[in-house]
């Protein structure tokens, strides 16, 4: 995952699921339009069930030509083979997440609103930092709410990606893609679009067509 001229698609998959009825959902989206990277996001669960899930999608992400990412648990990550690990503030260290995973693994943090924990994060070799919420979501109560503004500094000071989130859709995302943002991460307004994934995954590759 590298800055590109263009804004691209992280797809973070529904907080709940079954992995082989979902994967029709998840191979409309990835043949709809150019998806970066699918984060994995399976939460309370027990580690089989969330390494079942990744056995069964991570092949059809990684045919795509996605990177295919475990959300919180590098270590999981690491016995799955995934291409890397996303982690939160309140979750494994980077520097443990690295370790884990070795050199060439993508790993991204979380920073929320925070031009500090961004910066630190990519002095210490993040791959990307993401930042939100832009705006209210139902996928999860979000900790903070951060402002186009944000983006748009970062992509102006620094070479390292970032990554939006929060609430994001076709018709909320153009201010985000305007601002700077490398990849826009979005989840429910894919899953629970009314033209179904591949729709609104061609709504979004409609709007980086008309902003690019």
């Amino acid at each position: 995952m590298s800055a590109n001229s263009s804004c691209r698609l992280y797809l973070i998959t529904p907080p709940r699921l079954e992995p082989r009825g979902f994967a029709d959902d998840l191979k409309s989206a990835l043949e709809a339009g150019d998806i970066a990277c699918v984060q994995l996001r399976l939460k309370d669960l027990p580690d089989e069930a969330i390494l079942r899930a990744g056995e069964i999608l991570m092949p059809i992400v990684q045919g795509a030509g996605a990177a295919f990412i475990l959300n919180d648990r590098p270590d999981l990550a690491r016995r799955l083979g995934a291409d890397g690990a996303h982690i939160g503030q309140e979750d494994t260290p980077y520097a443990e997440a690295r370790k884990a995973l070795g050199p060439d693994a993508i790993i991204g943090v979380t920073c929320h609103d925070s031009r500090h924990l961004a910066i630190e994060a990519a002095e210490a070799g993040a791959d990307y930092v993401a930042f939100g919420a832009f705006y209210d979501t139902g996928t999860k109560i979000p900790k903070t709410h951060a402002e186009p503004e944000i983006l748009e500094w970062w992509s102006q000071m620094m070479t390292v990606p970032c990554v939006a989130i929060g609430g994001i859709t076709p018709d909320n995302a153009a201010p985000l893609v305007k601002a700077g943002a490398d990849f826009l991460a979005v989840s429910a307004s894919v899953w629970n679009h009314a033209q179904g994934p591949a729709g609104a995954v061609r709504a979004f590759m409609k709007l980086f067509e008309s902003l690019g």
